[in-house]
């Protein structure tokens, strides 16, 4: 039998299981097929490439469920955590990477192990024999779809994530623009000011609106379905659903004060994030859309200090697949009916960039103890990692089975602790305390 450890896929998750299993001592062959066959959102063949936003949001160990997964994986030596140490940008309280050297040195370190190899061809079929990881994420090549399909006996389920525009930061008028994070959030004036406010008064907003819903959008091709995950909603589609929504979504004007105009509260406010350590390129923050290339410059140029803006990448819209993993697979990440093989990353049914790494990190883990005949025991559930994975095997209703980011409504209560917002930050903290607890002793067990 092949003592080699084969990932299928190179991006977050793919990255991450080959580190783990590699710094055990396992053999590793990555299987990427970028830059052979191109996918409709990837620019380069580099592994952990960013194809949506910079961001991997919250970095608040304490008071986030993301900022917490933040700090097991870094706890387990993560390398996709460590690497965005290394290339963060100012977000306020966000954790924002500059992409492209962000995904350079992620291939380098992972090039530069000697027992990881990375072979450039795309794997179509599900493999009879060997140690598996297949982590293909939202783009699954339709032919392994196909094979995932015909094995698993359920039909594809998918959703659209949909990727936000980059404008040129010269191209935009900061004599209407201003700098500042969200009530001023951030230890330095570096991050108190990470993020670009761009201010609409009510009736430049409704505007907006109209010309948000009127116009040309993306066509389904036949036998899509539009079933959004909403922590991506395309915002043409927010709009749809109430014309005040955005105004309380993305385009909330709290916690912002225009310096331009310190007697006139803003109506909405639209917020654009650096999207590079130049910061020459901004992204603006939650406006995935559909809508027509045209359409965009059109709509977007009529934003306050947007007239004149320069698109580097207008949005766009990509399929998405994931597996109705709480039937098909067991605790560990394996499919059922082919045990030999594990899934990791959003094909499982996390979403976000830092859930899927965290499930590619315990699927490395796992296969490697595996492989090397250890017994770990199960992930402990009261863990961000454990809460997560616990969810995706099992704790979901099978019948309404949809992608979920990490979150406290995913972890048991704590004894003792009142509920409701009151209580929010005490029981955040008990969570957080009693997580790292729990994930220190099971990181233990590999020593």
């Amino acid at each position: 039998m092949d003592k080699k450890l084969h990932i299928v896929g190179g991006g977050m998750a793919g990255a991450e299981a080959a580190w783990q299993a590699a710094k055990m001592g396992v053999d590793v062959v990555i299987h990427e097929m970028r830059p052979k066959v191109e996918t409709f959102a990837h620019q380069t063949g580099n592994l952990a490439e960013m194809v949506c936003s910079n961001s991997f949001r919250s970095d608040d160990d304490e008071q986030n469920a993301v900022g917490l997964l933040h700090w097991e994986m870094r706890a387990a030596d993560g390398i996709i955590m460590n690497t965005a140490a290394e290339h963060r940008l100012p977000a306020g309280g966000a954790l924002a990477v500059d992409r492209d050297p962000f995904a350079e040195t992620v291939t380098a370190k992972l090039k530069s192990l000697p027992n990881v190899t990375v072979s450039y061809e795309e794997i179509t079929d599900l493999p009879e024999d060997g140690h598996w990881i297949f982590a293909t994420g939202p783009l699954t090549s339709p032919a392994l779809g196909e094979a995932i399909q015909a094995e698993t006996g359920a039909e594809r389920l998918a959703f659209f994530d949909a990727i936000a525009p980059i404008v040129y930061a010269d191209s935009i008028d900061m004599s209407q623009a201003w700098m500042q994070s969200r009530y001023d959030k951030g230890e330095t004036e570096e991050e108190r000011t990470a993020y670009l406010n761009c201010p609409m008064t009510k009736d430049q907003y409704e505007a907006f609106i109209d010309a948000l819903l009127a116009a040309d959008k993306t066509e389904f091709h036949e036998g899509e379905t539009a079933g959004y995950f909403d922590g991506c909603l395309p915002i043409e589609v927010m709009a749809e659903r109430g014309r005040e929504t955005l105004r309380h979504g993305p385009m909330k004007p709290v916690g912002l004060t225009n310096p331009h105009k310190l007697d006139e509260k803003a109506w909405a406010v639209v917020q654009l994030r650096r999207d590079n350590a130049l910061g020459t390129l901004f992204n603006i923050v939650g406006f995935q859309t559909k809508m027509k290339y045209g359409a965009q410059t059109e709509v977007f140029r009529m934003i306050p200090g947007l007239e004149n803006a320069q698109f580097a990448r207008l949005g766009g819209i990509h399929r998405n697949t994931f597996l109705n993993s709480p039937t098909l697979l067991d605790n560990q990440m394996r499919l059922k009916s082919k045990p030999h093989i594990r899934f990791a990353g959003q094909v499982t049914g996390v979403e976000g960039y830092v859930e899927s790494a965290a499930m590619g990190l315990l699927a490395g883990r796992m296969a490697a103890a595996e492989m090397l005949g250890k017994e770990i025991p199960d992930v402990p559930q009261d863990s961000a990692m454990g809460a997560l994975i616990h969810h995706i095997t099992g704790g979901a209703e099978a019948k309404t089975f949809q992608p979920m980011n990490v979150n406290f409504g995913l972890f048991r209560p704590v004894d003792g602790l009142k509920g409701g917002r009151r209580g929010r930050k005490d029981r955040y903290k008990a969570y957080t305390d009693r997580a790292k607890a729990e994930w220190s002793a099971w990181l233990a067990h590999f020593n």
